[in-house]
């Protein structure tokens, strides 16, 4: 029994071990993730966003698939950062993945940026806002040509603007 518990003891310090560089390259992210040309205490956004915005774009949530009516959005037109406004995807890039999130294989340039996310125990290249870093959602290499790319967007992070 006694070698039992030295086994386990060594595999939990080994484990958090393995995990130390984890949360520091995650703690790096951050640290990075704060310098965007609009920058907004957490009140002022509390201010600005309903909750269910603040809770996806400032705490990085994810919205409920199927529940975005901009999954429905067909118009010419161009989708904004809900944060701060920031022009993110042209209509005309927009696409049904059938996975309940609006889905795009292109952002308008410079308009997006991205990192590792490693919520789910495995690395993900999340999406974010360039201009005020609002988490958007989440890029994946299972798009539709030209690109290949599939940007699986939060709903609830943009709004919609019709061409005029």
């Amino acid at each position: 029994m006694q070698e039992r518990l030295t086994r386990r003891r060594m595999l939990a310090w080994l484990g958090a071990g393995a995990a130390l560089p984890l949360a520091a390259a995650c703690d790096a992210q951050k640290a990075q993730a704060k310098s965007f040309p609009i920058q907004l205490s957490e009140a002022e956004w509390g201010r600005r966003l309903t909750p269910a915005q603040f809770r996806i774009l400032r705490e990085e949530g994810t919205e409920r698939p199927f529940t975005s009516p901009l999954n429905r959005e067909k118009r010419n037109g161009t989708f904004l950062c809900a944060g701060c406004r920031n022009e993110l995807f042209d209509a005309r890039t927009k696409y049904d993945s059938k996975t309940g999130w609006p889905s795009f294989w292109k952002p308008l340039p410079g308009a997006v940026g991205t990192s590792t996310d490693y919520k789910l125990g495995y690395p993900r290249t999340e999406v974010h806002c360039a201009d005020c870093g609002g988490h958007l959602g989440h890029v994946f290499d299972d798009g539709p040509p030209p690109t290949g790319k599939r940007y699986c967007m939060n709903g609830v992070a943009m709004l919609f603007r019709p061409a005029a």
